[in-house]
């Protein structure tokens, strides 16, 4: 049976600490899994939901993106994903009684973890200004409030409409239409803050944003390297195919500032050696300073220049271009400066080197511990560069691998969310449509932010997602949204940007993933894109939680229809009663859907077109892959200054918070905790379980500051630091940002360790 929420918001001023895992997964999680389940969900109602989780004909994680196997177990999901699909399928409701309980003013003063725990939205609720309470509101009045917003604007940019990753092709399709037919190009996503910089760096090296493996390709590569990514907790089920390419022969490179667990051994629940020794997955671990990245690659790129015979030199000379530049620079690298900017040991790059040369077929995988600096675009090209000279693109076996956090977020992307559209997919937009999309770019994150600071957009609407939660600039975003006249969430559960609202708010329940989609056609399904490209169905089991619920595409159907007025010739009442209409048009807008209702019934789906990966052709400006040439950079740090990452809990997916607990570093009972390698404790007299406030420094002088956080002893790279997010996101300048893509740098934020006032 399903246990009741928290009542109170558990105390989580005294973390214990005991030693870190060296394993991941494995009976622990078995049973962690089961106990989490069970809380939500209850015991027949969990048997029942989880093994629906990526089966052919079931749905979707909630979760992370990583693709599914063409043979798929019984039990097709990890840990974290069963914690995603608990939360979602939970028996806990929020209702109308609740918000009637609970002042926003109290809401706001609750922890992220607790709001969650709530359970479930059940009916649309409305803030009006001036109120503390939430209400409920139909749903013909909460379309009514936002039209009335969004036509009293003096210019469609006063509007930004946000897409969290969750949401589905079919749903992301149509909301991007609706938002280029009010007349903006106002489409911020999750992106902007997490591989923008990958998409950045791929789309001017190889023509792709997006990765080119599929999930095969690791398990024929000969040398994986896994970088700036902790897939234990991040993305498990990548560690199944981590150990399928070790029993194919592969070795395993990880290049990280922390140990991590699922990286050193990988206990396989599925298998009876998983049930006991586990696979030892990593073969040499480099334990590089934050931010190093680009300088390693730099260094191994010369090396290779330098060793006869290690060029693919034909590939080199058919299919790229900047090879001479590119060169040019690489010779210029300094092996002192390499081990400055990198705290690596000169033994253990040579040793990176021998493993390179000896491997006809590379992978390198990386995650947020790349896309999140400064210098994180050229950090990436540098990588593209590492496989260009081998010929490490375009064949099975090797290519580019971000790894994408949300389960659709490279779907939303694919479908036109995206605040700077190619010209050549709002020509197909206004074709299909008949109507002239506008063409000037519109904000990202970090600009929609300064707009509604600056008053320049009074209208912020998010299809999914914890906006407030996952921005940088914790005050500046906040009091940004305070700002706004409205602000309108459609969501699943309760989070904090529901207490931290515009003049007026609007919370729109939705259906999750895992319920049953029942409209006028019939029932149906949605589809999504995964880290690999691959599009599938998705299709929900469960009743609904609530009978006032929505889907997300009859949301914008409906909402578009009463904005737009009547004489709006999109059909979106045929689209909202079949989804299949609503494919038949993307299938006509974006390229590689030809023919997307017929191929999407296949059990698990297809995979989109990628022409480096199938053909060797880089639809780049020169029309060929791109050798770069960028200046060598990495973090320099003030004496007596940390640099810090922001990184999750075990208990955690995003800003999710499911629970107090960070199992695989030895965290319980608490989130506040920075961890700091003992040399550095030593020289900054912090003595482990002593508590300090971090205080951000940044250009602008501004005192950015987190206080009360656990001093914990552990094995970072020397002068750095690591601590959870969203409660260091304080710390995260606004204006602090990479190159090019303008995500926030969120992964080397200079920090002082005062001790706290609290200690």
């Amino acid at each position: 049976m399903a246990t009741k929420p928290p009542q109170g918001d558990p105390v989580q001023d005294a973390p214990k600490v005991a030693e870190r895992k060296r394993a991941a997964a494995g009976l622990p999680a078995i049973g962690h899994t089961l106990r989490m389940a069970h809380q939500q969900m209850g015991v027949k109602r969990t048997a029942l939901t989880l093994l629906s989780v990526n089966q052919k004909d079931g749905f979707d994680c909630p979760g992370c993106a990583w693709p599914e196997p063409e043979h798929r177990h019984k039990a097709e999901f990890c840990e974290n994903g069963a914690k995603a699909v608990a939360e979602e399928a939970t028996l806990r409701r929020v209702t109308p009684e609740f918000f009637a309980a609970h002042p926003v003013s109290d809401l706001a003063r609750r922890s992220g973890y607790w709001l969650g725990q709530q359970g479930r939205l059940t009916h649309p609720m409305y803030l009006p200004e001036g109120a503390d309470h939430y209400e409920p509101v139909s749903w013909e009045r909460a379309f009514d409030i936002v039209a009335e917003e969004l036509t009293a604007l003096s210019s469609p940019d006063e509007a930004v409409f946000y897409t969290s990753g969750r949401t589905s092709n079919e749903a992301a399709f149509l909301y991007q239409l609706f938002a280029r037919k009010v007349g903006t190009n106002n489409l911020p996503d999750c992106s902007n803050m997490c591989h923008e910089s990958s998409g950045s760096a791929l789309s001017e090296t190889i023509g792709v944003g997006k990765g080119s493996v599929l999930l095969e390709d690791l398990h024929q590569a000969d040398l994986v390297v896994v970088a700036g990514q902790n897939p234990g907790t991040n993305h498990p089920r990548m560690l199944s195919a981590l150990e399928k390419a070790k029993a194919n022969g592969a070795r395993i490179v990880s290049v990280n500032p922390l140990p991590e667990a699922g990286l050193e051994r990988f206990k396989n629940p599925q298998t009876p050696k998983g049930l006991t020794t586990g696979t030892s997955l990593t073969d040499l671990f480099l334990q590089i300073r934050i931010g190093g990245d680009q300088a390693l690659f730099r260094l191994l790129n010369k090396l290779i220049l330098d060793t006869p015979g290690a060029v693919d030199e034909e590939f080199v000379r058919a299919h790229t271009h900047g090879f001479h530049d590119f060169a040019e620079a690489a010779r210029a690298a300094d092996w002192d400066e390499t081990l400055a900017a990198t705290g690596l040991a000169r033994e253990d790059v040579e040793r990176f080197l021998r493993m390179v040369l000896d491997s006809e077929r590379i992978v390198v995988c990386w995650a947020m511990g790349l896309t999140q600096h400064k210098h994180s675009v050229p950090m990436i090209r540098e990588i593209v560069n590492f496989l260009l000279l081998r010929g490490n693109i375009g064949r099975p076996g090797a290519g580019v691998c971000p790894v994408r956090g949300h389960s659709n977020v490279q779907g939303d992307r694919t479908m036109g969310i995206f605040e700077r559209p190619a010209p050549a997919f709002l020509d197909a937009l206004e074709r299909e449509f008949g109507f002239a999309p506008p063409r000037e770019h519109g904000y990202d994150v970090v600009r929609a932010i300064r707009a509604l600071r600056d008053g320049e957009a009074k209208v912020f609407l998010a299809m999914g997602g914890n906006f407030v939660s996952a921005s940088p600039d914790t005050e500046v975003t906040e009091a940004a949204m305070r700002r706004a006249r409205l602000t309108v969430h459609v969501s699943t559960k309760l989070n904090r940007s529901h207490a931290v609202t515009g003049a007026r708010a609007l919370i729109l329940p939705t259906l999750g993933r895992t319920e049953r989609d029942l409209q006028a056609g019939g029932e149906q399904f949605v589809t999504v894109e995964d880290s690999m490209g691959m599009v599938h169905a998705s299709r929900g089991r469960l009743e609904p939680a609530s009978p006032h619920l929505l889907s997300e595409p009859a949301i914008v159907c409906r909402l578009a229809r009463r904005v737009l007025g009547a004489e709006d010739d999109v059909p979106w009442e045929e689209f909202e009663k079949d989804y299949a209409t609503v494919r038949d048009r993307i299938a006509r807008v974006v390229p590689g859907f030809e023919d997307f209702n017929a191929r999407v019934a296949h059990p698990g789906g297809f995979a989109l077109p990628h022409a480096p990966r199938d053909e060797r052709r880089f639809p780049t400006a020169t029309g060929k892959a791109n050798f770069t040439a960028a200046p060598v950079e990495y973090p320099h740090l003030p004496e007596g200054r940390l640099l810090l990452q922001t990184l999750r809990s075990h208990d955690q997916y995003n800003t999710t918070i499911y629970g107090l607990d960070d199992r695989y570093r030895g965290i319980r009972n608490g989130r506040r905790v920075v961890l700091v390698n003992p040399d550095d404790a030593e020289a900054l007299k912090l003595a482990d379980g002593s508590y300090v406030d971090l205080v951000s420094e940044w250009k602008d002088g501004v005192e950015r500051r987190a206080p009360g956080f656990r001093v914990v002893h552990y094995p970072t790279a020397r002068g750095c630091a690591a601590a959870y997010y969203p409660e260091t996101n304080v710390l995260v300048p606004l204006d602090a940002t990479a190159d090019v893509s303008n995500t926030p740098a969120s992964k080397s934020v200079v920090v002082r360790l005062e001790q706290s006032a609290t200690d």
